[in-house]
């Protein structure tokens, strides 16, 4: 059951809200399916196949609500999982930020499903994993990594008729290669909607080439550098700004967004006029959802425009206390590039540090979005427009805010994922000045 079309996602719905006696009920249906393989040392681990289906109800008397889920479908439990919502919502105390449901309203098909990655075989992803298993070999190494397809339906019904449904598919794949003595290490990492855009050799190669090319490090001095970041730092660098674009969390003081002595920053010049950054659910290479948990529709929207901030997101409760209007969050984040390559970028740099990723990223100050985290999977000297030799990793001190007011070059915009909140992003890579190295690391 875990697929369903749209017609058979609105019956199920509507057998379920019928069951309902509260003043307000919204429910929630979402499935998914998939497989994955887990491979280290240049051999697989572990197999297999994942199919789920979930359903959540969501009752309300006046500003009492109560939710409950359930995976069970047949008539009994269906009923039993709506008097359980409202069981819940009759005991539960008041929500004074509590919005009423949304009514009815249009959503523009999304383009997040794939006929081809929603086909995809155990054998597709054996035959994947295999290539990249021979690419390390040929380069001498060990490799460890993970692929996982996924293919998913979300719909939501409420009692005031909102209905919205949408389809995704999705398939991930990440490499870490290490040579025997474990000095030298490369990593790679990928997300499509598209399978046929995902190439696991071409992936390996590189991060066997990081791996060979980091062997012997040496140190250099901490201190400001040019640095060259690829697409997968960028989006581990600035991933946490992407999420504080919140106009509630500007307004009470806590974000980066807060301006001093109260208020936000929308229409402030905050970064280098090169920055633009913004959300399109109809972008081809990183296509979103049309539409939120609340029903709202999404639609293209710019967060920053040549450096100035033009929106933050707002809820619909934070909108009516502020008397603005409601904005709702993005569900991608794109960040426009330029024309340049990543030997280009080199070529133009005439002391600088090449990174290809960092990670263990945590927030040292909100107010400031400063961080601190490590360079790790291969970093390299730069000198007169020459990769010179791969260096120690460091650790760096240095709020994003401040780096893209210092980018001297934009490449060319390229899709990452990050593992850690299995997001994907359209982020090119960046040259930036007077970036702060803190210490020196370890670490490979």
């Amino acid at each position: 059951m875990a697929i369903l079309n749209k017609e058979e996602a609105q019956a199920l719905l509507k057998k379920v809200l019928a069951f309902s006696k509260a003043d307000e009920c919204e429910v929630a249906l979402s499935g998914s399916e998939g497989g994955n393989i887990r491979y280290a040392r240049n051999s697989v681990s572990t197999s297999g196949e994942v199919v789920s289906t979930s359903l959540a109800v969501t009752a309300s008397f006046g500003k009492k609500s109560g939710t409950a889920t359930i995976n069970e479908f047949d008539d009994a439990s269906l009923e039993k999982v709506v008097r359980r919502a409202e069981e819940l919502a009759q005991l539960a105390p008041e929500n004074p930020e509590y919005m009423p449901l949304l009514g009815p309203e249009t959503f523009k098909e999304s383009k997040q499903y794939i006929k081809d990655t929603a086909a995809v075989t155990p054998e597709t992803r054996a035959d994947a994993v295999a290539k990249s298993i021979g690419a390390a070999k040929e380069a001498k190494l060990e490799a460890a990594g993970f692929i996982e397809n996924t293919t998913s339906f979300s719909a939501i019904l409420n009692s005031k008729g909102l209905f919205a449904y949408e389809t995704g598919t999705d398939i991930t794949f990440s490499v870490t290669t290490r040579n025997e003595a474990g000095t030298g290490s490369g990593y790679a990492a990928r997300g499509f909607n598209d399978v046929k855009k995902l190439d696991t050799l071409s992936a390996t190669r590189i991060a066997a080439q990081k791996a060979n090319g980091s062997a012997n490090a040496k140190a250099i001095e901490p201190g400001k550098y040019t640095v060259i970041l690829e697409p997968v730092a960028v989006t581990y660098f600035l991933e946490n700004m992407f999420r504080g674009l919140d106009a509630r969390s500007a307004d009470e003081g806590r974000s980066f967004m807060s301006k001093p002595g109260g208020g936000n920053r929308m229409g402030e010049k905050l970064m280098d006029e090169k920055v633009t950054i913004y959300s399109d659910p109809f972008n081809e290479e990183l296509p979103g959802s049309t539409w939120n948990r609340e029903g709202q529709p999404l639609d293209r929207i710019n967060w920053i425009e040549k450096g100035v901030v033009k929106n933050l997101a707002r809820s619909r409760y934070w909108a009516q206390k502020t008397n603005q209007p409601a904005v709702p969050g993005g569900s991608n984040f794109i960040m426009e590039g330029g024309t340049m390559s990543l030997e280009d970028m080199i070529k133009s740099t005439e002391r600088g540090v090449l990174v290809s990723r960092l990670w263990y990223i945590r927030m040292v100050d909100p107010q400031t979005l400063l961080l601190t985290g490590l360079t790790r999977d291969g970093s390299f000297y730069i000198e007169n427009g020459q990769i010179k030799y791969p260096i120690k990793n460091f650790r760096f001190n240095e709020s994003p805010i401040i780096a893209l007011n210092n980018v001297e070059a934009l490449g060319r915009p390229e899709r990452s994922i990050s593992v850690e909140s299995y997001r994907s992003y359209l982020v090119p890579p960046l040259k930036i000045r007077d970036f702060t190295f803190s210490s020196l690391s370890d670490a490979i």
